[in-house]
């Protein structure tokens, strides 16, 4: 089985989750014992959509944090580099619009998306800086983009002991679900070696986003950070 390493060459995180793609949802939702619903419905809420709204949601799997917005009545583009995932997702899915796309270059126009949003896939981009570019590219001006990833528990006590449910209990975990183990420890190395919640607002100003702010969810284990982009940049 493969997995990928943190230096994250595309083709290796893709290939690794072509392979987890048929249990992924199922063992996420195990493993966070049912949180990632919780938090998945967070990201909805903070984004709001409105009936007509198009959001682009980047490393969107099969759909799964997709499929509420269209709900809601926004237009959805669900986006993602493996090619397993986004077949497991029209199956699952047949009436969304699913779309293979690299983060770092989007094959969409300048300014078309009311929303890019982007659920605990972030971390596996091998340039965030310029994935949050290329967001901001593709976004309306006045438009948002919103990212919900894991981050850094804020008890110094509680960081530790998630630390060590990481680094071992979460392969046990998908061992005994039926995913590929392997892929959950580079999964565990990604989330440890992650910016903290200061370090993302860092790069999202960085790569000319305004109004950055995040929210903490279960003590920091996720953080939601958002951002608007400038009516007008003049660095443009």
């Amino acid at each position: 089985m493969n997995r990928a390493s943190l230096d994250k060459q595309p083709r290796d995180v893709a290939k690794m989750f072509d392979q987890v793609a048929a249990r992924y949802d199922i063992t996420n939702d195990v493993m966070s014992m049912g949180q990632d619903r919780r938090w998945r419905k967070v990201v909805v809420d903070s984004v709001a959509p409105r009936p007509g709204d198009l959001i682009l949601d980047i490393a969107a799997g099969t759909g799964t944090s997709s499929e509420p917005f269209e709900r809601l009545g926004a237009r959805v583009v669900p986006a993602d580099f493996s090619l397993g995932m986004l077949r497991k997702g029209k199956q699952l899915r047949p009436d969304m619009a699913f779309t293979a796309a690299d983060a770092m270059q989007l094959p969409f126009a300048d300014g078309v998306f009311d929303t890019v949003t982007t659920s605990f896939g972030f971390r596996n981009v091998q340039s965030t800086q310029e994935a949050l570019r290329e967001f901001r590219r593709v976004t309306k001006p006045g438009g948002k983009i919103l990212i919900c990833e894991f981050s850094t528990p804020t008890n110094g006590a509680f960081r530790k002991l998630y630390s060590e449910y990481l680094m071992s209990a979460l392969p046990r975990v998908a061992r005994k679900v039926g995913s590929n183990a392997e892929s959950y420890v580079y999964l565990a190395e990604s989330i440890q070696a992650w910016p903290d919640q200061a370090g993302i607002a860092a790069q999202l100003q960085d790569a000319g986003w305004s109004k950055v702010e995040w929210r903490n969810l279960t003590g920091g284990i996720v953080a939601l950070h958002r951002a608007t982009k400038p009516v007008k940049n003049f660095a443009e």
